[in-house]
């Protein structure tokens, strides 16, 4: 048995899968081992198991084993393995070290890196892995790298002709399930002469 895998924050008396067997005479269903830390509890006449305590999603996958049993006869069963996984939620955002982030641009500059934004996320795997993206800005004249979060700009500037400061919004959106979360920074970016 492999029943759909349990969210992290699965409550204490879940249903998780049910155990049957073709026989003529009642049966008694137990969990006989693999289930060392007591995640999971069997009703022994209908097999159906369910969720004993919170689950650690440390400990899983855990692969257990029922047995069903006659109920006249001891000696006479059949035993069947149930895998269960957990699935890590993802639980906290990106965050940037600082929601405002200010970077200096010297004017006639050819293309050039500017500031690298480095956000975290306290999830693992997948559920903290970022990418980096312009929400709102000037994208003619600035790009970021979706992997190392660097922003570059992509023209040169002219202190005398244009503007001389530019506010760009940046997002760290990690890779979650079952939805992805997001973090944002603003960077000023103020053109010298």
């Amino acid at each position: 048995y492999q029943p759909a895998p349990l969210s992290e924050k699965t409550l204490p008396d879940t249903f998780v899968v049910q155990i049957s067997v073709l026989y003529k005479v009642p049966v008694i269903y137990s969990i006989v081992s693999g289930d060392e830390k007591e995640y999971f509890i069997i009703d022994s006449s209908t097999g159906i198991i369910r969720t004993r305590k919170n689950l650690k999603l440390e400990d899983f996958p855990v692969i257990f084993n029922v047995r069903a049993t006659d109920s006249s006869d001891a000696n006479i069963f059949n035993q069947v393995s149930v895998t269960v996984e957990v699935i890590d939620i993802n639980d906290f955002p990106p965050v940037f070290p600082s929601s405002l982030v200010e970077a200096r641009l010297e004017e006639n500059l050819p293309p050039t890196q500017l500031v690298q934004l480095k956000a975290q996320d306290n999830d693992t795997g997948r559920n903290g892995f970022l990418t980096y993206g312009i929400l709102s800005g000037d994208r003619l004249k600035f790009r970021i790298d979706e992997a190392t979060g660097i922003l570059y700009s992509i023209a040169s500037f002219d202190y005398e002709e244009e503007p001389r400061e530019y506010q760009i919004v940046i997002y760290a959106e990690d890779d979650g399930i079952p939805e992805k979360k997001r973090g944002y920074c603003t960077v000023i970016i103020k053109i010298i002469d």
